[in-house]
């Protein structure tokens, strides 16, 4: 237990550390992870400032930021992102309702996300704090592309959907986001957030090798419990819960090669499987979950 410490997410006091993780993508250094005895929600502790935060995403690995990024875990990433293309624009129009519309897409990365609601019809707007990344999605993707900061400049009630794939875990205020996000939403729209499972079967498995704790990039670290609390903190409800299936391949592949494991990309798929298996009679036991939310009023 740290001394004065309260839980951001239900101010309980008396958070005490859970894990102790490694930074494999770019430093090498140490981050521990504290756990909430309350409310259980888990988040990373002494992360560094936003201002120095940059260069732990400086790396050529890092893949939502690099479509060149190399190695063969990450050619299976690209390879899975081509196929949730698809996956996901069907998920927005079935849960909004619609086949075109405003879509807002925060984090849009390089842009392919966006770039396919555009060719459906959508009229997009992304928001991308990495300046090359955020390049490159303007100039494939032809859409218009924003610094975070100029979020609260943008006029209310605008936007039929709001997407977050695998972004919210990163902010360093996620609260002030969320009520942004509730701002912008017209009467009856949808946010959808995709975000990693800490409760899942490979978090478990794997323990502070799990690949998914991405210290010090992820901040906060939730479980449908936890997101449900902080959900509807800022006003919203939960319509719905479908898992990313495709996620546990990639995060295990990682997270055998996190272990040194010899034929990392083999083990991880042979257990990812095993996982994946089992998810199938406890959706809230998947690597990663999209979370369909609208506001209660």
């Amino acid at each position: 237990m740290t001394k004065g410490l309260t839980c951001p997410l239900c101010s309980s006091a008396g958070p005490s550390r859970y894990l102790t993780c490694t930074d494999y993508l770019v430093s090498m250094e140490s981050f521990d992870l504290y756990k909430c005895p309350q409310c259980g929600f888990v988040f990373t502790h002494n992360p560094p400032a936003e201002e120095d935060s940059g260069r732990y995403y400086d790396s050529p690995e890092y893949i939502s930021h690099d479509d060149k990024a190399g190695g063969f875990v990450n050619m299976i990433y690209l390879q899975a992102r081509k196929i949730m293309l698809a996956r996901k624009k069907q998920l927005v129009e079935k849960n909004t309702g619609i086949s075109g519309g405003s879509i807002l897409d925060i984090g849009c990365g390089t842009g392919w996300f966006a770039g396919t609601m555009k060719k459906a019809g959508w009229k997009v707007t992304g928001i991308e704090p990495n300046g090359k990344a955020g390049d490159f999605a303007s100039a494939h993707a032809g859409i218009d592309v924003l610094h975070p900061s100029a979020i609260s400049e943008l006029p209310g009630e605008n936007f039929d959907c709001i997407t977050m794939w695998h972004v919210l875990e990163h902010f360093n205020n996620p609260v002030n986001y969320i009520f942004e996000i509730k701002r912008l939403l017209k009467p009856g729209g949808l946010c959808i957030a995709a975000l990693p499972n800490c409760i899942s079967y490979d978090a478990m498995h794997y323990g502070k090798d799990w690949a998914a704790w991405d210290v010090p990039r992820h901040l906060w670290h939730f479980t449908p419990a936890t997101f449900r609390i902080f959900a509807e903190k800022a006003g919203f409800i939960i319509r719905n819960t479908v898992p990313l299936p495709l996620d546990v391949f990639y995060i295990s592949a990682l997270s055998e090669k996190n272990r040194r494991s010899l034929m990392p990309f083999v083990k991880g798929m042979i257990k990812a499987l095993v996982f994946s298996l089992k998810s199938l009679c406890d959706k809230e036991k998947n690597s990663s979950l999209i979370y369909f939310l609208e506001t209660k009023d």
